[in-house]
């Protein structure tokens, strides 16, 4: 199955669907409309205010979807938007031959509508919703948190209409608007931020995935989750782990995937892009994970496995800090605490972090290293080139712990590229396949070697990544040898240049 997975992607990146077309020009018009909008300033902008119409089209396509189950199976289904809020009445109202109603809301008219109307409507599913497990919870949230940006009217009944062309009823047709609206959050990562804020490479997101291994039943969690890359990759690994019955489909749903996220667009951006990967009522919770006492954490709120990438760089007030024993104003280090003690015993985790981390000096980085070693086996270390995330200028590693037993001997991998990496060269999963091989039984390679935990500094816990096998570079000459070295060579150079006139 894996093979035949294979082969269809290669097929698909060779041969770009008549589906994919369509979409990437249909993003392309909407990203020109907006350009020209007052309220869009930004990739960023262009990002939301996609998401809020492509999601209500995409709702409607799945009450759609459900509607027609219902009827197959003999049953009937009962919509979750009133018929005034439906997209075919407010958004895409239709003539009998199929062709849009002329008379369709547009202008100030369908502004005042989208903003008077739509949006208050949709806010209140959040307090009407029967739990925070289910999507109508989700919409709710999604209209409480935006905006619509779009200035014109006219160029919002544009931006419908171009969204309205799409279809996301088929597999093919799910799969190819879901990977754009990737595309879209990776462009919204560059747009002038740190590039890891939002978007972490795909890539190295699916190899952490693979060595980490996830099992259907493990429970997954990132605290930072930004736009849910790490569950969106979780998902789609463990959809494919197996052939799935109903009890896993439910699993996989409502019971494996939970995150947090402090800001307000990521995670909308989040929620928006799990659903439309599949996860109807995604396990997010909009909240600053950091404010939560580490004390507090109890068994019942642990997870199997922690997958994430939390912010670079950041820095915390002190009041953030009181709620961790290791005080700290790095935002980083704080995460890596709260994800230590947030692992069940047992459980497994892959964690990217500034490699900086590996040896900083100040008391709160050699504490944090000690307790790391002592609470879990910090079995890899995967070393990152510079470029990684573009955007970020920094280096990082990649640490992958289980929780439960102490480290006695780590294993690294440096991966070294002959390229340098960026936004037209990003990392590929082709360059981290010797990792992943080499990974399963920590094999010393040119690339790779073992530190023992007994042969490091026992007051600093350093770990930095220094390959043995590279041969350190000469020392520098003393500047005496290299005068008589260019001594002789101007000599060389006066009996060269008086035999050439010798000649003439």
């Amino acid at each position: 199955m894996t093979q035949k997975r294979h082969i269809n992607a290669k097929i698909r990146s060779k041969f770009p669907t008549k589906i994919k077309i369509m979409f990437e020009q249909t993003f392309k018009n909407i990203d020109d409309l907006l350009h020209k909008d007052a309220g869009c300033g930004s990739e960023l902008d262009y990002v939301e205010q996609t998401s809020w119409v492509l999601f209500l089209k995409y709702l409607d396509d799945l009450e759609k979807d459900k509607n027609t189950s219902a009827l197959l199976s003999g049953n009937s289904y009962q919509t979750i938007i009133a018929p005034e809020f439906q997209w075919s009445v407010w958004a895409a109202p239709k003539l009998e031959n199929g062709k849009l109603d002329h008379d369709a809301l547009s202008g100030d008219d369908l502004s005042d509508f989208v903003n008077n109307k739509l949006f208050p409507y949709f806010k209140k599913f959040k307090a009407n919703a029967v739990s925070a497990n289910t999507i109508e919870y989700k919409i709710g949230e999604i209209f409480s948190e935006l905006k619509n940006r779009i200035q014109s009217g006219y160029n919002l009944r544009e931006v419908i209409n171009h969204i309205d062309e799409l279809r996301f009823r088929t597999h093919a047709e799910k799969h190819e608007m879901s990977h754009l609206y990737e595309s879209k959050i990776k462009n919204m990562g560059n747009a002038g931020r740190n590039g890891g804020e939002y978007y972490t490479p795909r890539a190295l997101i699916k190899t952490i995935i693979k060595v980490v291994n996830p099992k259907i039943g493990e429970t997954i969690y990132d605290g930072a989750v930004g736009s849910a890359g790490f569950l969106v990759e979780a998902f789609e690994y463990l959809k494919h782990s197996k052939k799935l019955t109903t009890t896993d489909i439910t699993t996989l749903q409502k019971n494996t995937f939970y995150g947090k996220e402090k800001k307000s667009l990521a995670y909308i951006i989040g929620i928006m892009n799990m659903i439309l990967h599949g996860v109807e009522a995604p396990n997010i919770i909009h909240t600053n994970t950091l404010a939560e006492n580490l004390s507090d954490i109890q068994e019942k709120d642990r997870y199997d496995v922690v997958l994430a990438n939390p912010p670079f760089g950041g820095k915390e007030r002190a009041e953030v800090q009181q709620n961790f024993p290791i005080k700290t104003g790095e935002t980083a280090s704080l995460f890596l605490q709260h994800f230590i003690k947030i692992l069940r015993a047992g459980g497994k985790a892959g964690v990217v972090i500034k490699n900086t981390f590996l040896s900083n000096t100040d008391n709160a980085s050699i504490a944090l290293r000690k307790e790391l070693l002592s609470a879990c086996n910090l079995h890899t270390v995967l070393d990152l080139p510079a470029g990684t995330f573009t955007g970020a200028g920094v280096k990082t590693v990649v640490l992958f712990f289980d929780k439960g037993m102490s480290t006695k001997k780590v294993w690294f991998y440096s991966l070294n590229l002959e390229r340098n990496l960026g936004k037209t060269n990003p990392l590929n999963e082709k360059d981290l396949s010797e990792f992943v091989e080499l990974q399963k039984t920590h094999a010393i390679s040119e690339n790779s070697w073992s530190l023992d935990l007994k042969n490091i500094d026992q007051t600093t816990y350093d770990l930095s990544a220094k390959n043995p096998n590279i041969t350190e570079e000469k020392a520098l000459r003393e500047p005496n040898e290299i005068l008589k070295a260019m001594a002789k060579l101007d000599k060389e150079n006066e009996e060269i240049l008086a035999t050439i006139k010798g000649l003439l």
